[in-house]
């Protein structure tokens, strides 16, 4: 009796990403979705400019490379185009959260039928380990090498909890994968924002707080701690809007 198997949605390409990072573990988390809902023919994903640049090769699915934090304005017209189609965006904090935050925050706002999928690891990972829009107080990056000053550069961005504040968005939860039961309730999640679109009901965005034990200096096992220590206090996992909970409507 098969228990666990490699989703049909992604490909059998050896993954580039780190030892210890967490982008595996979110792509299988988005495959299994696909997988779940049937939408695998239908399904087309954005990939980022970031770590993740190279996701159209671990998806089945037709996928569009977008310029650096472009990627919901290209789903927006990649959707509008064709609206019997899925469409996500897979981003992380530089690409959605610096130069994309105009695009996320619009998007948002005019309620596309899109979902986003994005990694908040605190750090530009592919460029080199600089100081990013969602790294913490304090924190020692390439380019606050004596940590972030926030009298100097400002707070970090709560993107969850500021695009909560639209009237826009169906869906907006933050969620981690340091351990278990959170990947579980990462994966409820996920799957929930591609339901939302699948019933039409409109923008999903499910953050994701992962690890980059490279650019923090860490061993994968401490880049996982550093999450529930670190990350978690500061970015409170939950729900931030739910239209199916403040509409009435039974939770699925």
């Amino acid at each position: 009796m098969v228990v666990f198997q490699k989703p049909k949605s992604l490909t059998d390409t050896v993954m580039h990403y780190c030892p210890g990072c967490t982008h595996g573990i979110v792509h299988r988390l988005v495959a299994e979705a696909i997988d779940e809902l049937g939408i695998e023919g239908r399904t087309i994903g954005i990939a980022p400019v970031g770590c993740a640049v190279m996701a159209y090769d671990y998806f089945t699915v037709d996928m569009v490379q977008a310029a650096h934090g472009r990627a919901p304005a290209v789903a927006t017209g990649v959707k509008r185009a064709n609206p019997e189609n899925i469409v996500f965006t897979y981003q992380g904090d530089g690409d959605l959260a610096a130069i994309g935050m105009a695009e996320t925050v619009h998007s948002a706002a005019r309620g596309e039928n899109i979902t986003i999928v994005f990694i908040n690891n605190a750090i530009y990972g592919m460029t080199g380990g600089q100081m990013a829009p969602t790294s913490l107080p304090g924190q020692v990056t390439q380019t606050s090498p004596y940590g972030r000053d926030i009298q100097q550069v400002g707070y970090p961005i709560r993107v969850s909890e500021m695009l909560a504040t639209l009237d826009g968005p169906q869906y907006i939860e933050r969620v981690a994968v340091n351990n278990v039961k959170n990947v579980r309730n990462a994966k409820k999640a996920i799957l929930k924002a591609f339901k939302n679109q699948v019933d039409g009901k409109g923008f999903s965005l499910v953050e994701v707080l992962s690890s980059c034990p490279t650019n923090w200096g860490k061993t994968p096992q401490q880049a996982l701690e550093l999450i529930e220590e670190n990350m978690i206090p500061y970015y409170p996992l939950g729900v931030y809007k739910d239209r199916d909970l403040t509409e009435g409507v039974a939770k699925e």
